[in-house]
């Protein structure tokens, strides 16, 4: 696991959907969306410019219940896009429009290998509150083997919910991904570092991941980022 500082974020999920994806399950209720982007290093001023224009195009959407983006510390040219669409017409809709449509073309001349769109269904999503700054960002992926993802959910359940209760968390939200239901993205919000440490020391973290390794169908991804201005 990687650790650094700032801000924080867990995302548990995993479902491609660049140039190459396909049209996942029709999700019913909210769709959730964590869109991976890597940028070539010699570009990461034009290319943060052109995410931040797509965030605030796509907060003007109809549907739109939230959309951040988040730079992975550490890792400067890797960023997470996060949103909520209220449901899958204002998704499809998003998708159809021009300024969806110009920021994809704009990303090809940026970008260092295509963007890895990954669409979920909310399972534990508690609060939607706006990302503060200096806030900590998790972003980690759950990947088990499919026999595992019964044994799986109620894991995430009862972890999303003492991690709520937690002194210094702002969100926690687990995510399943619509066409690979074993996948999971956790995106997690806590005020600074200090409270992102002791949740790592929790006794609730430590016994899912102990848990969870037996049956872990690749590593533990846990990712950490800080909220794009």
């Amino acid at each position: 696991m990687q650790r650094h500082l700032p801000l924080f974020l867990t995302i548990m999920a995993v479902t491609p959907i660049g140039s190459n994806a396909q049209t996942p399950p029709t999700i019913e209720g909210p769709v959730y969306i964590a869109t991976y982007v890597e940028l070539v290093p010699t570009a990461i001023n034009d290319g943060s410019a052109i995410l931040k224009q797509y965030r605030d195009a796509s907060r003007k959407d109809a549907g739109n219940l939230r959309i951040e983006v988040v730079q992975e510390v550490g890792r400067p040219t890797r960023f997470v896009i996060l949103a909520i669409w209220s449901d899958q017409k204002a998704f499809e809709g998003h998708g159809k429009a021009t300024h969806t449509a110009q920021f994809r073309d704009k990303l090809k001349g940026v970008h260092a290998a295509p963007y890895d769109e990954r669409v979920h269904s909310g399972m534990w999503v508690g609060a939607r509150d706006t990302l503060r700054a200096g806030s900590v960002v998790v972003v980690t992926h759950v990947d088990v083997p499919p026999p595992f993802k019964d044994t799986t959910v109620p894991l995430l359940q009862q972890l999303s919910e003492a991690s709520r209760k937690e002194s210094g968390n702002q969100r926690f939200e687990v995510q399943q991904q619509a066409n690979r239901p074993n996948h999971f993205t956790v995106v997690e919000i806590w005020t600074d570092p200090k409270a992102y440490d002791a949740h790592v020391m929790a006794g609730h973290t430590r016994q899912f991941r102990d848990k969870l390794g037996p049956m872990s169908g690749a590593l533990y991804d846990e990712r950490l980022y800080k909220a794009l201005d």
